[in-house]
């Protein structure tokens, strides 16, 4: 068997998937073809990880092979599919037990990958911050820890390539004692990361405005809805799991009024439990939100099922009763009919891509926002107090301002909340709304 290329060189991956012919999520789709679009979504994921597809199998099973998940057979038609494509990876679109993935990798005698493995791989490459790659690390580390034992020939084989990068390039002889210490670290390290999160949400507390998240299945367009709404200029990318850092930016609604936007990781079927729990600190600006607003590819034919996996993922995170916003992106993809059978009780329908619907889909944002009545007010600053002068113009309108003895007076209409923290300048304040 060809050895592995090193990392930059484009391996040449075959991708297995394995379906059951029982217990199909999916209403009115064969097994076979359910499985079909599985592979598909394993060949996306292949793709974003720099890899070369050249070739498939897939297998329909009463029940899975508990010691190779396809059984022996099985496993000789993919070594002879590997060797004949030339293939130096074989990958697996479910999670192998570390049993299964020694015994088929002494069976087919090439590199096997599970699709956590895979997946963590595209988090390693797209990883940018030191947040990030502390969570990648701590994820691969949780991986590996359990597949020590009894794989030192397999271990040598891992000097480069798909699913090695970050701490798998790293001693891989390493011991349980040490990556445990390393993982201890980590999560020390993790947690100071969470720490200054929380400061710097209390300190937009300061200036506090209402927050809303955009969350959705992997390459939903939430990025690029994100760049379109606040112009922040952050990566977007039709590869899966290009986001992985969370950003907050402020947007305008259209009455004036302002709200924080963070763009968050995107989910994906399958997701480990552990996965997700690497990924707490990023996910926390999801559940700081006020307001949800769940993305979705409307012109994928697997939509359905890919919200279904992005609310139980929510309703993991403890989001169940959060309020919601449904955004149909990419409905610019759509046929004439099929726009003309969406109906707004559906979802906001929108292209943030040439930016139709946003105007609707910031009146949606605002009406789903609590209300909150307003003060006229004349505020009386210290000169030098900007932030909250920065907070007035942030939350409230200012009409006029002007220096007087020494102090800014500032006409302002500000949030019921806001006006009891401030100090009045002449008379008292006048209530408007409610």
């Amino acid at each position: 068997m060809k050895t592995p290329q090193p990392v930059g060189s484009t391996e040449r991956v075959l991708l297995v998937g394995v379906g059951l012919k029982r217990g199909l999520r999916v209403p009115g789709l064969a097994a076979s073809d359910y499985e079909r679009e599985r592979i598909e979504e394993l060949h996306e994921l292949a793709r974003s990880a720099g890899a070369q597809v050249a070739g498939s199998v897939v297998q329909m099973r009463e029940d899975l092979d508990p010691a190779s998940l396809v059984g022996r057979g099985k496993l000789d038609e993919i070594r002879a599919e590997a060797l004949a494509h030339r293939a130096g990876v074989v990958i697996f679109d479910r999670n192998l037990s570390p049993g299964q993935q020694r015994n088929i990798e002494k069976s087919l005698d090439c590199r096997v990958l599970d699709r956590t493995q895979l997946i963590l791989d595209i988090f390693a490459r797209h990883a940018r911050t030191r947040e990030g790659m502390l969570q990648v690390e701590l994820a691969q580390l949780n991986y590996l820890l359990p597949r020590l034992a009894g794989r030192g020939v397999e271990l040598s084989r891992l000097g480069g390539g798909i699913g090695t990068r970050g701490p798998g390039e790293q001693k891989l002889e390493t011991d349980r004692r040490r990556i445990r210490s390393r993982i201890s670290k980590i999560r020390d390290e993790i947690e100071l990361v969470r720490r200054r999160r929380r400061v710097q949400r209390s300190a937009r507390r300061d200036i506090p405005l209402p927050s809303a998240a955009l969350v959705g299945y992997t390459n939903a367009g939430k990025s690029t809805l994100f760049n379109a709404l606040t112009r922040a200029g952050v990566l977007t990318s039709p590869r899966m799991f290009a986001t992985l850092d969370p950003t907050v930016r402020a947007v305008e609604l259209p009455s004036g009024r302002r709200v924080l936007l963070s763009d968050t990781v995107g989910f994906i079927r399958d997701l480990p439990p552990g996965l997700i729990a690497a990924f707490r600190a990023t996910l926390e600006e999801a559940q700081e939100a006020a307001l949800i607003l769940h993305v979705t590819d409307i012109s994928s034919p697997n939509h359905p099922e890919q919200d279904a996996e992005v609310v139980k993922i929510l309703d993991e995170l403890g989001l169940a009763g959060r309020p919601r916003i449904h955004v149909l992106n990419k409905c610019d993809r759509l046929s004439e009919d099929q726009l003309a059978s969406l109906t707004s009780a559906q979802g906001a329908c929108v292209s943030a891509l040439r930016g139709d619907g946003l105007r609707g889909l910031l009146q949606r944002i605002e009406a789903a926002l609590p209300f909150e009545g307003l003060v006229r007010m004349q505020i009386e600053l210290p000169l030098e107090d900007g932030r909250t002068l920065a907070c007035l113009h942030a939350r409230g309108r200012v009409f006029a301002s002007e220096v007087r003895d020494s102090h800014l007076w500032v006409d302002a209409e500000v949030p019921v909340s806001l006006a009891g923290q401030l100090k009045p300048a002449g008379a008292g304040p006048q209530r408007r709304g409610s």
